[in-house]
């Protein structure tokens, strides 16, 4: 998944970007408000973890302007803890709230609570045909068995997961997959899908190439 971070410290952010790297997701940094409004402008984002006081403005402000056109869901970042602040957060559109210092634990949990939500899910398993899915632990479970799968499998089948149905171009696909500054190539879409066509092969669900248009999950596969 692409996250875009909107953070003005630098350790934070390194840190932030480094641990959820690690989870396979794509983050881009933004340092300020102007900078974040660049990214969104030019990129699809799965998730925004936005600061409360950066140096062009206060993200709640930022927020409220920009859910009438921003539907991407929100974790706000903030040292403020008075329950004041974050009802204010909340009412203004995030979709959850967590006080600095936290834990990167606490972190990547609530990002998860958060995509299940606007997702539509109770809890991390997402069904695919007989099989079942589990993008926080990285498995697959398929007629008893279960699967470890590397990070970008993890991340990639995460995304037409959460896209059943739909046609996902390799543009799309790379766009969720990695960030702006990765030297990615569609070539390398097609390499990674192969490999994680390979991984699922008789799983009774598929990733179809829509010829001239992209990438399809069948969830009804044979």
């Amino acid at each position: 998944m692409r996250y875009l971070l909107v953070e003005d410290n630098a350790e934070l952010a390194d840190g932030i970007v480094k641990r959820l790297a690690m989870d396979g997701h794509a983050i881009d940094h933004a340092a300020t408000l102007a900078a974040a409004e660049d990214c969104l402008a030019v990129a699809h984002y799965d998730l925004i973890l936005l600061d409360v006081m950066l140096p062009d403005g206060d993200g709640r402000d930022f927020l409220a302007r920009s859910r009438a056109h921003l539907e991407t869901p929100v974790i706000m970042l903030t040292a403020r803890a008075q329950v004041s602040d974050r009802v204010g957060a909340l009412d203004q559109g995030a979709d959850d709230y967590i006080t600095k210092p936290f834990d990167f634990l606490e972190l990547e949990a609530r990002c998860r609570a958060v995509l299940r939500r606007r997702g539509g899910l109770a809890r991390n398993q997402i069904a695919l045909g007989p099989a079942q899915f589990d993008p926080a632990a990285g498995t697959l479970e398929h007629d008893g068995q279960t699967i470890d799968l590397r990070n970008r499998e993890i991340r990639l089948l995460e995304i037409f997961a959460r896209h059943p149905g739909q046609i996902l171009s390799k543009a799309q696909v790379m766009d969720h997959l990695f960030s702006y500054d990765a030297e990615v190539t569609e070539n390398a879409i097609e390499v990674y899908v192969g490999r994680l066509r390979r991984r699922i092969d008789g799983m009774g669900f598929r990733i179809e190439t829509v010829r001239g248009l992209g990438y399809r999950m069948d969830t009804d596969a044979p």
